[in-house]
Order: C-alpha cells, then structure tokens, then sequence
C-alpha cells in the first residue's frame, strides 16, 4: 500500500510534492500500521479512504495550479493549505458573550426603572460605549494586520526545520547526508 501511495503521491504538482511529500508519507506510514492492527474492514475501509483523498487532493491541486482556485471541488476534507480558521468553538462563546450583553442590558433598564433615570448620565454613557467600541475595532484590526502579514511572509511554514531522521530502512532521508556516510 505504501508503494501505491507514493505512486498516487506523484499526481501531485512538483512544488507541492517538495513541501509536503515526507510529512505526507510519514503521517500515513504511522497510521498504516495502525490501520494493519485493527479488523480487516477497518483497515479496507482506511486503505479507500486513503486513495480515494489523494486522488481528490491530486485533482485540487491540479486545478489550482491552473485555474488560480478549486472552490468549485465541493469538499475541502482533504484539502492541505494552511490557513487561519477560528475553531468552531469561537461562534458559542460569541452566542454566550452576546447573551451576556442582553442579559446586562436588561438588568441596567430594570435598574433605571426602579430607580429613575438621570439625563447627565446617558451623554456619558454614549461617549464611553464609542470609545470602547473604537479601541475594539482598531485592535481588532491591528491585530488581524498582523497575522495577515506574518501569512504573507510565510514565517508560520517554517521551511528549513527538520523534524525526521534518516530512515535506511524506507530509503528516505529528511536532509543533507554528512560527508563521509
């Protein structure tokens, strides 16, 4: 299975293969020999999944190089670009946070009905929410601009650190051999 992982592997572009062809076949030969320890179907049912993505995955790239996009590939399972996501556990705290505000809300209009409003207090009010609101926003972006830099730049890819040995046993070999070996 592994030969015929690497064979699928070599659909890829050439740029693509040079950046993630070790991480790729490293993480499969792990979870191959998982795979091998568990029922027949289960390790069937892996071997397709397997084949079945690095095809899809092969026709992604293709029609990124050529297209410039591949939006119009329905699934993104299998898709290998590194980009930001907010995890999805950031749109229930926004939903917990936002019912805080109305929560908080409410209870001030109680508070102002039960003890009468002063009008000095609203003008106030209204510069101070304007102003927290502002310095939000321009964190906010201030700080989306620099992660958007540090994309660009590519310093989250971390080119040059090696993180596999030489392995004489699967003919690969994560750098530079040592003169005299």
């Amino acid at each position: 299975m592994l030969a015929l992982f690497r064979c699928l592997l070599c659909l890829y572009p050439a740029d693509f293969r040079r950046e993630y062809h070790e991480e790729m076949t490293s993480v499969f030969r792990q979870a191959y020999d998982v795979s091998k320890t568990s029922n027949l179907l289960a390790h069937v049912s892996f071997c397709s999944r397997e084949s079945a993505g690095l095809l899809l995955g092969a026709l992604r790239e293709r029609a990124r190089g050529i297209f410039g996009f591949n939006e119009w590939i329905p699934s993104r399972r299998f898709d290998m670009r590194l980009e930001f996501r907010f995890p999805r556990s950031t749109v229930f705290l926004m939903v917990l946070i936002f019912a805080g505000v109305v929560l908080t809300i409410s209870k001030a209009s109680g508070i102002e009905l039960k003890y009468g409003s002063s009008s000095a207090v609203w003008p106030s009010l209204v510069l101070t929410l304007a102003t927290v609101v502002s310095l939000a926003l321009a964190s906010a972006v201030f700080i989306w601009g620099i992660l958007f830099a540090l994309q660009r730049t590519g310093v989250h890819r971390l080119a040059d650190l090696q993180t596999h040995s030489s392995d004489p046993r699967h003919g690969l070999s994560s750098g530079p051999s040592a003169p005299g070996s």
